[in-house]
């Protein structure tokens, strides 16, 4: 797609990449399948093709037979990009977008996309089980185009992005030939202006008798981007069709997660069932986490403050297995949890636990730590630095634990620490040994 990462994740995984780590998942926006999408699109009067979305091989035939049984496509609904490109791994399919002439073809393929795990570029190894497959009619296309509308921070507001070059990897023809990429600011006091729309019709090759055509259709992807707090409206293609019709032919849309309490219906659609677990169980206590490939889990407070923990594991030849930010306001509840899910990723063999404590209260953050290894009997060893409100009463806290918690005074002391406990207990695991005795660290 594309479109703004967040700065901190785009952080973390530049840092990350450094020792061949990558970022397993970034929630940043609410992300809808491609047949909800769809659906959404048709109620603003934007032209789609006619389908339908089967969550068994049975539906997926009746629908194929619906829709007059020739000239389809299947499309496996997960969130991720790079379908057509994918692997089922059980089934070993090949692409998880298939055209068909039949529905007896519909119905194969359903069952050998349905339950089954993709794995595309965007999936990581470990994929994401298909628990719906969409079918919808094939339109021969004369013209493939790409076009988005995105919240842009340089432009401080909403952006049109076109190119002639669509259907295919967006980020290949920025990179290759970005002069095939064109930008239209959009006023959002104005909205998009005609003359906008015209201009970037003719840049993207419709034929003159549709110029009015992709104007319309672009203004009124405008207006589902506006209406429906988006930060993003990707079509992908958007085409122009052998019989003269201009259609969007796939659709990508994310929401404001800030937007929420306007649109309930729309943040319903969630499924969670697509989104990596412990995130989803740290968005219950309202708490952000990422998952990154390495065996030092980090709690710390703020973005800025989690950029700089990784890059010190880095710098003492760690790797970062995660990290969850419990904010500027956690309850000892929330730190209780963040504890008990950074823990349960087996990857991890330390803990390092970085606040600084402004609104946070450092007496809050080893209340919650405390209760956490106490109700899990955790054993993974947890190196804390804390600085800031009430820090001396934390530390006391702490000591009167009995609790195996490794205090350190500065983050230097303690990323060196967590660095040499996670080696140690790696290796004590790899011959077997009991790593439940104090750590010579």
């Amino acid at each position: 797609m594309f479109t703004n990462l967040v700065k901190a994740g785009s952080r973390l995984n530049k840092t990350n990449n450094n020792a061949n780590a990558s970022l397993v998942y970034t929630k940043r926006f609410l992300n809808i399948h491609e047949y909800q999408a769809q659906r959404m699109m048709k109620g603003f009067g934007i032209d789609v093709p006619k389908g339908n979305v089967a969550e068994t091989p049975e539906e997926a035939e009746k629908i194929a037979e619906v829709l007059g049984g020739q000239d389809l496509v299947i499309k496996a609904q997960v969130l991720a990009g790079g379908r057509g490109k994918g692997i089922f791994t059980t089934s070993k399919l090949k692409g998880g977008v298939h055209l068909c002439s039949s529905p007896t073809q519909i119905k194969d393929l359903a069952t050998k996309m349905l339950g089954q795990t993709l794995v595309t570029k965007q999936t990581g190894p470990e994929g994401k089980i298909v628990h719906q497959v969409y079918i919808a009619e094939r339109h021969f296309l004369r013209k493939e185009m790409y076009f988005a509308i995105l919240m842009d921070r340089k432009a401080g507001g909403p952006v049109m992005v076109a190119s002639p070059e669509g259907g295919m990897d967006i980020e290949a023809v920025a990179r290759d030939n970005p002069s095939a990429i064109y930008k239209e600011p959009i006023d959002i006091m104005t909205g998009i202006r005609p003359e906008q729309t015209k201009r970037l019709a003719e840049k993207l090759g419709f034929s003159p008798k549709n110029i009015a055509k992709a104007q319309d259709q672009m203004a009124k992807l405008y207006q589902l981007f506006l209406k429906n707090d988006c930060t993003l409206v990707e079509i992908n293609p958007l085409a122009e069709t052998a019989t003269g019709e201009v259609m969007c032919m796939d659709a990508k849309l994310n929401f404001d997660d800030n937007a929420q309490f306007r649109h309930k219906e729309i943040f319903d659609l969630r499924d969670k069932s697509q989104e990596d677990a412990r995130e989803v169980k740290a968005s219950e206590y309202d708490l952000n986490y990422i998952g990154l490939d390495g065996n030092i889990g980090c709690l710390v407070n703020g973005a800025g403050l989690a950029m700089a923990t990784m890059d010190i594991i880095k710098h003492y030849g760690g790797n970062p297995a995660n990290f969850l930010d419990v904010g500027g306001g956690a309850t000892q509840k929330q730190v209780t949890e963040a504890i008990k899910l950074i823990s349960s990723d087996p990857k991890v063999k330390s803990i390092l636990v970085n606040i600084f404590g402004g609104i946070m209260k450092c007496d809050i953050i080893a209340l919650g730590i405390i209760a956490a290894v106490r109700e899990l009997s955790i054993k993974t060893p947890l190196v804390v630095r804390l600085q800031g409100t009430n820090v001396e009463y934390a530390k006391k806290i702490m000591e009167e634990s009995g609790l195996r918690i490794i205090a350190a005074d500065n983050l230097d002391e303690a990323a060196q620490k967590s660095v040499r406990i996670a080696e140690i207990v790696a290796l004590a695991e790899q011959a077997e040994l009991d790593v439940s005795f104090k750590l010579p660290i």
